[in-house]
């Protein structure tokens, strides 16, 4: 199918690429513009399909725990925007010599293992949906993206942008946007939207914590860490445990992300500062999981996934009442500790449950 356009939200926000094609060479604009025109087409159907998911969202049976293994196809769309590509790894295949194609096969499972072993849940879907990955998508493409089927990775550029695969918490983020989508729908938009970004890098974070067995104070709670190449000056897209900080180079210019509602940004670009205002809900998910410690997934993670399942949360969700679910399901799940955690958490951030 060639030039498929769904929902898909990007790894790379558009104001880094904005400022990569103000600053940077030329065919590093040229690359980043390319990028750019494609991702804004991605995202502009987004936000009408969250309007339609919102308008239809009915409420689901539970689900039964997954009893077999994720169902795992690689394809390679050789430089072109052809999804999904040439079939090159299947579910059961040893490596290849291609480490990108061994990198995607060896995220959607380590995806796959973290929702089923932590949280029960049986594939993005939650019904066993067979996880597709297309690899060397376009030529020279800066991003990598969930389009409501499966995923896709762009080749970087080898100057800023590393391989998209070389991220596991990259390729966790974008997985878990497709359980957003089936659990909470979040709409792509302002707060809502900047609470869908962030539910992906705490779901990005916690895989690779999960697969590396890291306790939260073990972590590096980066997102996009390995991503950016030694030419750049940072150490990946985002940090939960400090935002704002993870990178400040001449080029992709300084990272914005605000850590606590005094700095919220108001825009119209980027949806709304989806990427940016993300920055303020990451920092209580690592307050939350620092001051409860131990693996992070087992009692922070478990608040914001039974939060984001709750029928109370709205598609238009705003950060308060994120908040508010969150406190909810810590004294519903645990007690008075979690409960005091959570709450501390989000008004460290200056957000009130």
């Amino acid at each position: 199918m060639s030039g498929h356009r769904r929902c898909a939200p990007c790894a790379v926000p558009p104001h880094v690429l904005e400022r990569i094609a103000r600053n940077g060479n030329d065919d590093q604009r040229a690359r980043a513009l390319a990028t750019l025109a494609q991702d804004t087409s991605h995202r502009t159907v987004r936000v009408h399909n969250a309007f339609l998911r919102s308008a239809q969202r009915t409420a689901t049976p539970p689900r039964l725990t997954p009893t077999s293994g994720p169902r795992r196809t690689i394809g390679d769309a050789k430089s072109t925007e052809d999804l999904p590509g040439t079939t090159v790894c299947v579910e059961g295949d040893g490596p290849v010599e291609d480490v990108t194609v061994n990198e995607a096969y060896d995220g959607l499972g380590a995806t796959f293992e973290f929702f089923r072993s932590a949280y029960g849940r049986d594939s993005v879907d939650d019904d066993g949906m067979a996880l597709l990955a297309t690899v060397h998508y376009g030529e020279h493409y800066e991003n990598a993206f969930w389009n409501g089927r499966q995923m896709v990775f762009g080749d970087g550029d080898g100057e800023l942008f590393n391989r998209f695969t070389v991220s596991l918490d990259i390729i966790g983020h974008e997985l878990a946007h497709g359980v957003t989508e089936d659990e909470a729908q979040l709409m792509y938009l302002n707060q809502s939207g900047a609470l869908n970004e962030s539910i992906s890098d705490v779901f990005g974070s916690l895989v690779k914590q999960h697969l590396h067995g890291e306790t939260a104070a073990e972590a590096d709670w980066l997102i996009g860490a390995g991503l950016l190449t030694d030419a750049v000056q940072g150490v990946a897209l985002r940090s939960l445990k400090e935002p704002g900080t993870a990178y400040d180079d001449p080029v992709l210019g300084d990272d914005i992300q605000p850590a606590h509602m005094d700095g919220y940004v108001r825009t119209t670009t980027d949806n709304g500062g989806v990427h940016i205002n993300s920055g303020i809900p990451n920092k209580a998910f690592y307050n939350a999981a620092i001051a409860l410690g131990g693996h992070a997934w087992e009692r922070a993670g478990r608040i914001w996934y039974e939060a984001l399942r709750a029928p109370q949360l709205r598609p238009n969700a705003t950060f308060r009442s994120f908040a508010t679910a969150t406190t909810r399901q810590a004294q519903v799940l645990f007690g008075a500790e979690e409960t005091r955690a959570v709450r501390e958490a989000w008004a460290a951030v200056g957000v009130t449950a």
